[in-house]
């Protein structure tokens, strides 16, 4: 009778163990279609502003100064995604320790590494895909702005800018990775540091 007692303890012991899980994963779900619908509407604007601002400005542009802005796109998409790259792989210890001694940019951080998921679809998904097809779109315009002034082929310039645009996006990122997983709690550091000086986490 003991035993059956023991074993129906353990029974309704698991039942509640599920049912603490199951509340936890309605939760998180929650959460995440929150940020689903949250992370469409920053996609959406931001995408719509850097696309603006390629359309607007670089036609009006010297040849110069466009290769310049797609440049920035480029740097802008690499950089978001060490950012996205160094909160995944960073340690969060450290900075509690240095949050205990009230160090600048030490609550930010383990913030941000407590939403590393959040923060890496932002930085890699967002900010970089965007500056992909933007930078993409632009070196379109390029490529037409530059056939239009030579005897060259549209189609065969639009390739060529294309497949560039590529090659340092895709290359850069590679690097940009390699650096980020190498100095991750340092680069977390730097970011929260900047983000510290326009918000403070609560207490």
């Amino acid at each position: 009778m003991k035993r059956y007692s023991k074993v129906k303890d353990e029974i309704a012991s698991l039942k509640r163990e599920d049912q603490k899980r199951a509340n936890k994963l309605k939760e998180k779900q929650r959460k995440n279609k929150k940020w689903i619908i949250q992370i469409f509407i920053m996609a959406f604007f931001i995408s719509v502003m850097f696309s603006f601002v390629s359309e607007t400005f670089i036609p009006k542009l010297s040849l110069v100064f466009g290769i310049l802005l797609i440049v920035v796109f480029i740097a802008l998409g690499i950089v978001f995604d060490m950012i996205g790259v160094a909160v995944t792989a960073s340690d969060e210890k450290p900075f509690h320790s240095m949050s205990a001694r009230k160090v600048r940019g030490a609550k930010v951080a383990v913030l941000l590494k407590k939403n590393a998921d959040k923060v890496g679809s932002f930085c890699n998904d967002v900010i970089g895909d965007i500056c992909g097809v933007v930078s993409g779109s632009a070196g379109a315009i390029i490529a037409s702005s530059i056939a239009n002034q030579t005897s060259l082929s549209p189609f065969l310039l639009s390739l060529i800018v294309t497949g560039l645009i590529a090659a340092f996006t895709i290359g850069g990122k590679a690097i940009g990775k390699s650096v980020a997983i190498n100095q991750c709690n340092m680069i977390l550091y730097e970011v929260a540091k900047v983000i510290s000086y326009f918000y403070h986490p609560k207490k």
